[in-house]
């Protein structure tokens, strides 16, 4: 039998639309969130360097030094989906490996030493420093390092000097939004602050897309074949060079709320580049943010060629959107009635998964998210069904309580949640960055029909449903 909630977590956890609360689930009440996990919860959240490190790291061409312990070097892009059509230094994790006598003396000369050995072997144009628990224990200047290492090596790389950007980012300093928030200020003093003339800007930024199995490279496809001009994607299959010319885009769209709307905001706010929330998981979402990009390109910008794209934007999802209805069918007849569970990082992404099942004639009976804000909980609450547990930075036992007690078939989460539904004999879908397979866009769309159906209907569950009764 799982423990009672923590009393600390109950304003965290909401019962949508019930009269009667479930377990410790406060019901009809707004959500408490975006806040550091409660003292004695496993919270599933992870640390600031973790935001920090999976927003910058996709840059490809970049150097990134982690400066600490060997460990946390451990958490490297290597094991993640993100592709690139260029550099691979990204694959790779450098650190200085700080060692007792380190963290006794002083980790800097090591730093500077390190910074100095990745210029001469690599010869890069950009290096991250990563400051790490430890460093922020014992006081290292790891801005004062960065600042000397670039005007050593300023004759370096053709006379633009090199640009060595600290992050400060000790795990225990928060949580992982906080790093979300300092890889986006790490980005800004790189690009710089000097707007890009207005009446001159072109084309648009994709933000918070880690081009995970290709998912950039399908979603440019559809935006240039409506000839819209995509200048960058940040930060998934990103270069030092791409990411200069971020600040001459006439729209950004943000895919990634979580990840990426501060650094959204502060584009807007000092560079003037307005920006949209869009998400392409699922039809609905898909076509809305097409439309949505479509016609916003075309108020900024009146004339017969931007007329001419909103046309070709609907006559373009009207066709997918028919194409993709159809070969839904069959899975819906497969499908319907069953009940899901979703435990995921950002709150877009489970307003998008929410309307993904219910294009599938699936209910969903759980949702959950690491960094969701206040906004994103009011969509998810008016979309579910009453009854469905809304739930912020869960641990294990808040997600398996509320999965046996609501009978979900399928959970859809990270690496970290799939042991979790396994034990408990319910089906899987790994819906973060960890999968090899595209769930965005129209193609995602029937790659994640085919998972679920897949998932939920294996056979193996006959099994552990019997081994369980």
């Amino acid at each position: 039998m799982v423990q009672s909630i923590l009393k600390e977590r109950e304003s965290s956890i909401i019962e949508a639309g019930s009269e009667h609360a479930v377990g410790c689930a406060v019901k009809n009440k707004d959500l408490v969130c975006n806040q550091g996990s409660a003292a004695g919860a496993v919270s599933q959240k992870a640390c600031v360097f973790c935001g920090a490190r999976v927003v910058l790291n996709p840059i490809t061409d970049a150097f990134h030094i982690i400066h600490g312990p060997i460990g946390c070097s451990s958490y490297t892009w290597d094991i993640r989906g993100s592709l690139s059509s260029g550099s691979e230094l990204y694959r790779h994790s450098f650190s200085t490996d700080m060692q007792e006598t380190d963290i006794i003396f002083g980790g800097e000369k090591k730093l500077a030493q390190a910074i100095d050995e990745a210029v001469a072997t690599y010869s890069p144009k950009l290096i991250f420093v990563y400051a790490t628990c430890i460093v922020g224990v014992i006081g290292d200047d790891v801005e004062a390092v960065c600042r000397q290492a670039e005007q050593r090596h300023v004759a370096r790389n053709g006379g633009m000097g090199l640009r060595v950007i600290p992050v400060m980012a000790p795990g225990f300093s928060g949580h992982k939004a906080i790093g979300y928030k300092l890889a986006g200020d790490a980005i800004m003093r790189f690009i710089g602050t000097k707007p890009y003339p207005r009446n001159k800007a072109h084309g648009i930024n994709i933000l918070g897309d880690f081009n995970l199995a290709g998912e950039t490279w399908i979603v440019r496809s559809y935006l240039e074949n409506l000839r819209i001009e995509v200048l960058g994607s940040l930060t998934g299959d990103s270069s030092s060079e791409s990411l200069l010319c971020a600040r001459e885009a006439r729209l950004n769209v943000v895919q990634c709320a979580g990840s990426s709307i501060n650094l959204a905001e502060k584009m807007q706010d000092i560079l003037g580049i307005p920006y949209i929330r869009v998400s392409f998981y699922g039809i609905e979402d898909t076509v809305d943010s097409i439309m949505r990009i479509a016609q916003t390109l075309a108020a900024q910008t009146p004339g017969a060629d931007m007329r001419g794209l909103v046309s070709r934007a609907e006559q373009f999802c009207l066709r997918e959107s028919k194409r993709l209805n159809d070969a839904l069918e069959p899975y819906r007849t497969r499908l319907v009635g069953n009940r899901a569970a979703i435990y995921v990082g950002g709150g877009f992404k489970a307003i998008s998964l929410i309307r993904q099942f219910r294009e599938l004639d699936m209910d969903t009976v759980m949702v959950g998210t690491q960094t969701g804000r206040p906004e994103d909980y009011e969509v998810i609450r008016a979309l579910v069904s009453p009854g469905c547990i809304v739930l912020d930075d869960a641990n294990p036992a808040e997600l398996e309580k509320f999965m046996v007690e609501k009978g979900a078939d399928i959970l859809v989460g990270g690496v970290k949640e799939r042991p979790l539904a396994y034990k408990l004999g319910v089906a899987f879908c790994d819906h973060n960055h960890e999968r090899k397979y595209p769930l965005a866009g129209f193609v995602g769309v029937e790659n994640f029909a085919q998972e679920i159906n897949r998932s939920v209907n294996s056979p193996v569950w006959r099994y552990a449903n019997k081994r369980q009764s």
